[in-house]
């Protein structure tokens, strides 16, 4: 092979390396969304359906403000087993990846590239760290301007909201 496509090809293994690491690094990323609905029920009822949907989600409430209708709840997000095997693997590929591109480009060194297999699984061990936390949801309800509608403001993971608009038809 020439010169050229052998830098290009490794040039490119770099960039999907690069790409790779900050996939790994975004799967533990927080995203936190904010979701605001009216929603013709009277606050007081949607406070207790909200809390009592919250509380069977394992999440437990820490802090409650009944004057301005705020309740903060926190729970402990497992880590995906699968998810962390699949970071595992996508590691392990790209580290084959790599080791190939560098056993062609020092044919002195091949045996000594396939080390690089080995951190694959640094991967999952980093996401299981990073991703099992404490998070925290902060609902707020209040009573709109029309009659028996309550206008809730919910601070929660992208997943819990998206589990939530599916039970509450949002």
């Amino acid at each position: 092979m020439t010169n050229a496509i052998l830098s290009s090809t490794f040039l490119l293994t770099l960039l999907l390396m690069v790409g790779l690491f900050f996939f790994i690094r975004a799967a533990t990323k927080d995203r936190t969304e904010t979701l605001q609905a009216t929603i013709t029920q009277p606050p007081e009822a949607l406070q207790e359906v909200l809390q009592a949907y919250f509380e069977q989600r394992a999440y437990r409430p820490v802090a409650v403000d009944a004057a301005a209708g705020r309740t903060t709840f926190s729970g402990f997000v497992r880590p995906s087993v699968f998810l962390a095997t699949f970071l595992s693997l996508m590691a392990a590929i790209g580290g084959g990846c790599l080791a190939l591109v560098l056993a062609i480009l020092f044919p002195n060194y091949t045996y000594g590239f396939p080390v690089l297999l080995l951190a694959a699984p640094a991967a999952g061990a980093f996401y299981w760290r990073r991703a099992g936390r404490e998070e925290q949801i902060i609902m707020t309800v209040a009573p709109a301007e029309a009659d028996n509608t309550a206008k809730v403001t919910i601070a929660a993971h992208r997943d819990e909201l998206i589990a939530l608009k599916q039970v509450l038809s949002l």
